[in-house]
């Protein structure tokens, strides 16, 4: 049986509807499809989860981690380090799949490869219209860069403990995973003899990123930064990623108890305030709850202060929010990834509120 693997985070329910109905149409029923909801918030879980539940080909699951940054890389992992069957396949909530693809997919298994497939790209016309697959003609195919549709030997991805876990929100965990096998012997094969797999439009990170602060998590630059970690990766022939555990998620209690638990540390924008807290505080965590709120202090606006500034005294100085939003986000995700922890944007931008568990 072919495992199909469905990460997925507040997406248009009809793209889950269009893309499971796809699957159900398949005319070969050995497959599984596991649904990886991780951390869908309220409009849009309890709707995905009555569309999985009309498909018995379908198991959903889901992770009480809305507070914390999409992370593809650890959804699938959570999932395939306790696959059982040989091959699974990387799929995507936005694709829509021809009804002979499962077929065609279990005939170019091979546990010496990789297998990825070319996709249609429709426009955002074409995405909202109710046609059978054949009837879609116009639209843009991928090339070889476009690496998330992906046939995979399963035991082949726990000995490489699946997909690097540091990508977060848009980046390059497809192509990074396909440098790493690459890089053991295996072959990587692009399929574009035709196109089997449609993808229906919807907007990207790059064009939803904000300059400002707002509730919806987001770090400026992080999609270069992940193009240099695979360019890294390239260069330095890596295979082994996630030394310190993978696809670990923490339980819905773990969370609970992390809102929970009362703030212990207000502190403000003031720099020193914040690389304190970067650079010692963090750092240095002992086991246990660390909770922490971060306001805008006022800046001084004394005609005194104001004279010291533009003279280039010594004075107090402040980062914005956004910029502390950039840099702890950053820190968390790097280098406290696996522990549970939630962070969240409230009062509009104007608060900042974090909390960990160290153990």
């Amino acid at each position: 049986m072919l495992s199909v693997l469905i990460p997925y985070r507040d997406r248009q329910i009809d793209h889950v509807r269009n893309c499971l109905q796809s699957f159900d149409e398949q005319e070969d029923k050995n497959f599984k499809v596991h649904f990886i909801d991780y951390g869908s918030h309220d409009s849009f879980s309890p709707k995905a989860q009555s569309l999985c539940y009309q498909f018995s080909f379908v198991e959903y699951i889901c992770y009480a981690v809305q507070d914390q940054p999409w992370n593809k890389a650890k959804a699938l992992n959570s999932v395939i380090k306790h696959l059982e069957s040989e091959f699974c396949l990387i799929a995507d909530v936005d694709m829509i799949f021809r009804q002979d693809f499962i077929a065609k997919a279990r005939s170019l298994q091979d546990l010496k490869k990789c297998v990825y497939f070319q996709v249609g790209f429709l426009s955002s016309k074409e995405s909202v219209q109710n046609k059978k697959f054949f009837d879609f003609s116009t639209y843009r195919k991928s090339n070889g860069e476009a690496t998330g549709i992906s046939l995979l030997p399963v035991e082949v991805l726990k000995d490489l403990k699946g997909f690097d876990e540091f990508y977060h929100f848009w980046g390059a965990e497809d192509t990074d995973l396909h440098v790493r096998l690459e890089n053991i012997g295996l072959d990587i094969e692009f399929y574009e003899k035709e196109v089997m797999v449609l993808h229906q439009w919807h907007s990207t990170y790059r064009l939803e990123e904000k300059s400002k602060l707002s509730e919806k998590l987001q770090i400026n630059g992080i999609v270069a930064l992940n193009h240099q970690i695979l360019k890294s990766a390239k260069k330095e022939n890596r295979t082994a990623v996630n030394p310190r555990g993978w696809g670990e998620i923490p339980s819905e209690k773990t969370m609970q108890e992390l809102y929970q638990k009362e703030v212990g540390q207000y502190i403000t924008n003031e720099r020193n305030e914040i690389e304190e807290l970067l650079y010692r505080k963090l750092p240095q965590l002992e086991n246990g709850i660390f909770k922490v709120q971060i306001k805008a202090a006022r800046e001084p606006i004394t005609l005194k202060y104001r004279i010291k500034k533009v003279l280039k005294m010594k004075v107090k100085s402040y980062y914005s929010l956004k910029e502390i939003n950039d840099r702890l986000l950053l820190h968390l995700i790097s280098f406290h990834r696996q522990e549970p922890y939630y962070y969240k944007v409230r009062n509009g931008g104007s608060l900042i509120e974090f909390a960990i568990r160290i153990s």
